[in-house]
C-alpha cells in the first residue's frame, strides 16, 4: 500500500535486488483520493478497531518463506489495512522484513501492531525511512495560495 508512492518506490527497489513476487495490499473499498478525507477515514477505523476487508488475499502465501511488508505510518501506527492483512494471512514460521515510511513522527505503535497480529512470524529489524509529509506540503501550499 502506498498513498504518496514512497512505499511503492522502496518495494520496486527490493524487487530489483531480490526479484520477489509483488502484491499490493488494497482495501475492498478504496480510500478517498483527497488526503484529509483519507486521513479522517483511517483515524476513525483505527480508533474503532475496524479491520477493513481486503480487495484480495495473497494466493499461496504458504509457499513463501520471506515476506517483505511495506507500509506508511498513518496516525502514529500501522494502517488498518496492515492489521487486516496480518489477520487474514497465516505468517507463522515466516521471516517478515518490514519496511516503513513516515513523515517525521517515527514508527509509533507499528511494530507492536505487527508483533500482535503476526505472533508466529520471525520479524526482522525494520527498514525505516522518513519522507516529506503530505499534510505539511498541503498546508504550506494552501498558505501560499491564500
Amino acid at each position: 500500500m502506498s498513498r504518496s508512492g514512497d512505499t511503492r518506490v522502496i518495494a520496486g527497489q527490493i524487487q530489483r535486488f531480490h526479484s520477489p513476487d509483488m502484491f499490493e495490499i488494497m482495501s475492498a473499498q478504496a480510500y478517498p483520493e483527497d488526503y484529509l478525507q483519507a486521513v479522517n477515514r483511517a483515524a476513525a477505523e483505527t480508533s474503532e478497531g475496524f479491520v477493513p476487508p481486503l480487495k484480495e488475499l495473497v494466493p499461496n502465501i504458504a509457499s513463501y518463506e520471506v515476506i517483505y511488508l511495506g507500509f506508511p505510518i498513518w496516525g502514529m501506527t500501522a494502517p488498518p489495512l496492515i492489521r487486516s492483512f496480518l489477520l487474514n494471512h497465516d505468517l507463522s514460521g515466516k521471516r517478515m522484513i518490514p519496511f516503513i515510511t513516515h513523515g517525521g513522527y517515527g514508527v509509533g505503535q507499528a511494530l507492536q501492531v505487527i508483533a500482535e497480529h503476526a505472533p508466529g512470524a520471525h520479524i526482522d529489524e525494520p527498514f525505516v525511512i522518513q519522507r516529506d509529509q503530505e499534510r505539511d506540503t498541503l498546508e504550506r501550499v494552501s498558505r501560499r495560495l491564500a
